[in-house]
């Protein structure tokens, strides 16, 4: 009996052609698109909105799957993206933090909970779109490596996923470059063959997250309190609506009047203040890291060198990571790098193999 694979479909040409392939091969498809959230939580267009989740959306992913004859679910999930990624979202920006959704999406809600669906439909494994390899490799643990096209690969969003998801994970598209999977998906006439695409936060319209997190905490009756712009010599220079709205490295909209150029440096959510300062201050040597979890290998032992990314577009810089408990590590770089920021996630790699990640605490 061919093996099942439950393959996560967005209603992107991505997904439609990992589909496409996986049958092509032999396997026993179904196609399930993931409703993650709903129009009255995030605010949108319900007829022009372009993006996952939407009434078109799902309207392409079932034409794709009649396309190559293979049945075709919507899976309710909204619940869980809600708890799991959308409140962690504002509760993070909250927090001072910048959060990457994405990362916390794959990891709580396209894996584990679309894990569980597949389960229940009878799979025996799931498959999504992404740009990236899985493999098992010599020490018999499963890894991610980099896709082949540099400017899709998707291997840093990917640092969560556990052993066991892994094991159970198809990605048929780290071989191929995006041109690859157009012409594919136009050889076989399907729909979404030149579909345009979006990397922007799928849940934010307009991608506002400052605007998003307002009215979404406004619907719920919560605030934000306003505080102080300080230079970081001690200067008072502005008023700020809420430390919510800025992020480390920001010089837009900050909303106060300077000789030089100001960065944001850092936030301090005991004080309720923003402070800035100069683009030099904005660099340094080390991180801690929080929520470890190694993918290609068990543990860094006593320390190891990796190429390392501290946000999605950072090119790998050279470190040592050294453990500091069992789900912490301080990071060395050998280089100064620019606005380090918490909440992001930082990816450790050597060459094209991804060893772990976490978050920048």
């Amino acid at each position: 009996m061919a093996t099942r694979v439950l393959v996560a479909m967005s209603g992107g040409v991505d997904s439609s052609v990992a589909a496409l392939l996986l049958k092509q091969q032999g396997y026993d498809v179904i196609g399930a698109h993931m409703k993650l959230w709903d129009y009255v939580d995030v605010g949108g267009d319900i007829y022009k909105d372009g993006r996952c989740c939407t009434l078109d959306s799902i309207t392409d992913c079932r034409f794709v799957c009649e396309k190559i004859d293979a049945p075709f679910y919507v899976l309710n999930m909204s619940e869980e993206f809600r708890e799991k990624v959308i409140d962690n979202f504002v509760e993070e920006y909250r927090s001072g933090r910048t959060p990457n959704p994405c990362v916390r999406c794959n990891a709580d809600v396209r894996w584990d909970t679309f894990l569980l669906k597949a389960r229940q439909l009878g799979c025996d494994a799931i498959a999504t779109g992404h740009y990236a390899f899985i493999e098992q490799n010599e020490r018999g643990r499963w890894q991610i490596r980099k896709g082949v096209d540099s400017t899709r690969d998707q291997s840093y969003v990917l640092w969560g996923l556990t052993q066991e998801a892994l094991s159970r994970t198809f990605m048929p598209l780290g071989g191929l470059k995006k041109t690859e999977v157009r012409a594919i998906a136009e050889q076989h006439g399907l729909r979404t063959a030149k579909k345009p695409e979006s990397r922007e936060i799928c849940f934010v319209a307009d991608n506002d997250y400052r605007r998003f997190i307002s009215e979404y905490e406004g619907k719920r009756g919560r605030t934000f309190e306003a505080g102080e712009i300080v230079h970081e010599d001690g200067r008072v220079l502005g008023r700020h609506e809420g430390t919510a709205f800025y992020t480390i490295g920001q010089r837009k909209g900050l909303g106060i009047a300077h000789p030089t150029p100001l960065y944001v440096q850092r936030i301090e959510i005991d004080t309720n203040r923003v402070i800035v300062g100069d683009n030099d201050s904005l660099f340094m040597t080390e991180l801690t890291a929080e929520n470890l979890n190694w993918s290609a290998i068990e543990s860094p032992g006593e320390g190891i060198d990796a190429e390392t990314k501290i946000r999605y577009l950072h090119t790998p810089a050279e470190s040592t990571i050294t453990p500091l408990t069992s789900s912490t590590a301080r990071v060395t770089f050998r280089k100064k790098q620019r606005a380090i920021t918490p909440g992001q996630s930082v990816v450790f790699y050597d060459r094209d193999i991804v060893l772990g990640g976490g978050l920048i605490r």
